[in-house]
Formats: structure tokens, sequence, C-alpha cells
């Protein structure tokens, strides 16, 4: 039975190129890696407990979404202490940056996952002909 967590600190560590997330210390990685994993038993709808080895591809979706949440956390801490977010000139306005949205297209998790996915529940579609 594969435990959690799934990976370690130092695995997210030695995959990053970002600098904040390299640099971040293990007790919080702990904490990101922890939501990555309970992110992808949400998304599959399944804990891989029946696994003794959890797949590659489970561990590299967890590795990069860990260092997502890690970068976001990061970046949330610089723009409390007075980072630029957002700006507005009279009726336009942009977002340089906004901490609290990972795009997980952007992160590519989703075809790493979609094969381990459990569906819920059953659909039936009546079709008529007009």
């Amino acid at each position: 039975m594969a435990t959690r967590p799934w990976v370690i600190p130092q695995e997210v560590k030695d995959y990053t190129e970002i600098p904040s997330v390299a640099n971040r210390e293990d007790h919080r990685l702990v904490i990101d890696i922890s939501r990555a994993e309970t992110f992808i038993i949400n998304y599959t709808n399944r804990t891989f407990e029946e696994f003794e080895v959890i797949p590659d591809s489970v561990r590299t979706a967890t590795i990069l979404l860990a260092e997502a949440y890690a970068f976001n956390a990061a970046n949330t801490a610089n723009s409390a202490k007075g980072g630029v977010k957002t700006e507005t000139f009279d009726d336009y306005s942009y977002t340089l940056f906004d901490p609290q949205n990972i795009d997980l297209d952007l992160l590519g998790i989703g075809p790493l996952l979609d094969e381990w996915v459990i569906a819920k529940g059953t659909v039936t579609m009546k079709m008529r002909k007009l």
C-alpha cells in the first residue's frame, strides 16, 4: 500500500528552477505537497491505496502541483508585503500576478491524471428524433 506523502520536499526542490521554491523551508513544502495530494485525490476520486508504489504520472503531477502551490504561497507573502498585484487607469485595469489562481491547464496535469480518474455515478442520455 502506497503511503503519503507520495513525494518528499527534496524532490520538489530538485525539480524546480524557481529560486523561491528551491529555498522554501521543508516544513512548508510538506504542506504544499499535502495540498497537491489532496487535490489529486479529489480530482481522480481515488486514494491510490491499492498501489504498492505511486504511478510515475501521479508522482510527476504531485511535484508539479506542489511546486505551483509553493510558488504561489511565496508570491502571496511577497504581495502582502507591498508587492504590486493590480493597477487601474481610469476605466482600464490589469493584474500583474494573482497568487490565488493556479492555471491547471498550463501545468498540464490533466493528461497525467486522466487515466487514473474513477467516474462518479452514471449518466443516461435519451435522444429522440426531431
